[in-house]
């Protein structure tokens, strides 16, 4: 890190202040050092909302500043008035933005020269599934074409944290596999099929491993994960922590393929899709940045622990 680093963080949602509680306290974060600024909507930063108002003081006063500014309405040529300021920018917010947004946001960062850039990427091996020519390219094709920005030019560094799903999603009920007021728990695709999972705090540490040490991170694809379990596993779990039997009902690859072509506009069917297809999902723990570097995150027994109150 140079000796005077100012770091901009888009979004301040779950995920975004588990990344920013995590920057400033990794042991190489000083506020005599680094500059942490936030990207927030005017309207925030002018509320009388007695709350908002003293998270705003509270943040102040650790030495954090603001932006204003809106990454999904801001033009981009503000934008990147914005992000020429600072040297590392990164997008903590995007899941669910209008179509085109991280795309933009990553085109800004590249127009600005930001030195290092971190995108909205955090979840799937994209890759995987455009190999497959798997037909998400509705949900995966953004996502694909700022790699392919990122690769293309050399003046920002870059570097995509995938941590496959988020962990909580797994208790979502929704997204279908863990109903704990039914209970209920599902397997997508098949009872061995393996997802990679990691809760918001361990995001948080390795995407702040990874800005202040990032020897070995530039330029491609870093790995990370809680855990990576079958979703037999997942059942195993949830009935160990939770006591007594849970119905285990398999949703395998025709059943969520038949279902998506009943509703082909659900979002969340498919994303039960992808997370049934057997591939892109998961990943071996000697592969990813934190295993590697003796980083332990929470994994998935220890999370259904803390939160099953």
């Amino acid at each position: 890190m140079p000796p005077q680093t100012s770091i901009l963080l888009l979004g301040a949602g779950e995920l975004g202040t588990a990344i920013l509680h995590s920057l400033t306290t990794h042991p190489a974060y000083s506020p005599t050092t680094t500059h942490l600024a936030i990207l927030r909507r005017a309207a925030t930063l002018a509320s009388t909302d007695p709350t908002t108002e003293q998270s705003l003081a509270s943040l102040s006063a650790r030495g954090i500043t603001f932006e204003a500014g809106d990454f999904t309405s801001t033009p981009s040529p503000e934008l990147i008035a914005i992000f020429k300021k600072y040297d590392v920018v990164i997008q903590a917010g995007g899941y669910g933005a209008p179509r085109g947004t991280l795309l933009r946001i990553a085109e800004a960062a590249v127009a600005a020269g930001v030195k290092r850039f971190f995108p909205w990427q955090f979840g799937v091996d994209y890759e995987a599934f455009a190999a497959a020519e798997s037909g998400h390219g509705e949900l995966f094709g953004e996502m694909l074409a700022v790699r392919e920005l990122l690769r293309g030019q050399r003046g920002t560094g870059w570097t995509v944290v995938s941590t496959g799903l988020f962990m909580s999603f797994l208790f979502l009920q929704g997204f279908g596999v863990v109903d704990l007021e039914g209970r209920v728990v599902r397997g997508l695709g098949a009872w061995e099929d393996t997802v990679t999972v990691t809760d918001v705090e361990g995001i948080g540490r390795v995407v702040a491993e990874v800005v202040f040490e990032p020897e070995g991170t530039e330029n491609r694809v870093v790995y990370a994960a809680g855990d990576t379990v079958s979703y037999g596993e997942v059942a195993d779990v949830v009935e160990e922590v939770f006591g007594g039997e849970f119905k285990r009902e398999l949703w395998d690859r025709e059943y969520l393929r038949k279902r998506l072509e009943h509703e082909p506009g659900n979002v969340m069917l498919k994303y039960q899709n992808v997370f049934g297809a057997g591939f892109g999902v998961s990943w071996e723990m000697e592969r990813t940045l934190n295993y590697q570097r003796g980083m332990r995150l929470t994994d998935l027994r220890e999370y259904v622990e803390e939160n099953k109150d």
